[in-house]
């Protein structure tokens, strides 16, 4: 059994990951920690376990066996080389960290602690993703010229009871947040097309900041593959009824995704296009938690990679400086190149 420590209510997605390991055989939600001390409190009740305010106690609990991170963003390097140091697995939200350099600190103090590190990166496991990789890896679409993907929802768009909307106020807060739309809900976008794009060049891009945020409530990034296949990701917090969607073009086929739903293959390569039945799509990969618990459990290795880890904070970290300077930004200008990741 895995004793996990909930550290901090603080992102909107804290109930989830904790509904998931209280449903999980293999997990035991021993004690909450979190920053806001009555949050905290409160959460701790709901869940039937103890509070602990200090966090420097719950490290150094040996029953505990991991951690799951839902602090601010800008807390997680601090926070998880700490848990990494005192032996503890960790799962936790994205991003990893606000910068490349920050993922290389928690990577090494996770390699040399010898535990196990896993982001939530969701949609990496999700049918629909594997696919689309199936039909560009059997080359159904030719070459890759074009990989276009959207996620965005209306969270920041202002209602009676608050000027941020739905979301929580400290969303909006640079301080703890490190970003705004780009980096919280951009992540899945920026992931998706990172795995079916390949590797990045160069970005361009704008985040615009339009109620008034501290942060960006609306982003466009131009992606340009190494192979010369461009992308557009796309997100915001003020598109009310926006489906998700992707879509890849090739130079002998066409994907549309949309709701997480393959919608149409068209291609020259397959004895029969049009469109996707359910039947037609691989089988669902394990959770990210489920992946963590069996990495932990039975030594096994992650779909979701260091790689998928890094360059998520790598891509956001190039978006934001394009858009600070107004200008194009190749990838080897922040941090390490891509060649010089280690696996």
């Amino acid at each position: 059994m895995i004793n996990v420590a909930l550290l901090s209510k603080w992102h909107v997605h804290a109930k989830d990951y904790a509904k998931e390991a209280s449903e999980n055989k293999d997990i035991t939600i021993s004690v909450v920690w979190d920053e806001n001390r009555e949050r905290g409190e409160q959460w701790a009740q709901e869940l039937g376990v103890p509070f602990e305010a200090d966090l420097e106690n719950v490290f150094s609990d040996s029953s505990i066996h991991g951690v799951i991170v839902t602090t601010p963003t800008t807390a997680h390097t601090e926070i998880i080389t700490a848990a990494a140091r005192h032996g503890k697995h960790i799962f936790t939200e994205k991003v990893l960290a606000p910068t490349v350099k920050e993922c290389d600190e928690i990577f090494s103090a996770v390699e040399e602690a010898g535990v196990q590190l896993m982001v939530s990166l969701p949609r990496l496991t999700e049918r629909f993703y594997l696919y689309a990789q199936k039909i560009l890896d059997e080359g159904c679409l030719g070459n890759l010229t074009s990989v276009r993907c959207r996620v965005a929802h209306h969270g920041a768009v202002p209602t009676e009871e608050s000027r941020h909307g739905w979301l929580p106020g400290q969303f909006f807060n640079k301080e703890e947040a490190g970003g705004g739309a780009l980096i919280d809900l951009g992540a899945h976008p920026i992931y998706l097309s990172n795995r079916l794009g390949g590797k990045v060049k160069a970005v361009t891009a704008r985040l615009q900041q339009t109620n008034g945020h501290d942060v960006d409530d609306n982003a466009v990034v131009i992606v340009e593959f190494e192979s010369g296949a461009l992308g557009t990701i796309e997100t915001g917090f003020l598109s009310y009824g926006c489906p998700d969607q992707l879509e890849l073009y090739g130079t002998e086929g066409t994907l549309l995704i949309e709701n997480r739903e393959p919608r149409e293959l068209i291609s020259d390569r397959v004895e029969k296009d049009g469109l996707i039945m359910s039947d037609q799509l691989p089988k669902a990969l394990p959770s990210a938690m489920e992946q963590w618990v069996a990495a932990i459990t039975k030594n096994t290795d992650p779909t979701i990679t260091k790689e998928d880890i890094r360059s998520l904070t790598l891509m956001n970290e190039a978006a934001a400086l394009s858009h600070k300077e107004g200008r194009r930004v190749e990838l080897s200008e922040i941090g390490k190149s891509y060649s010089a990741i280690t696996k």
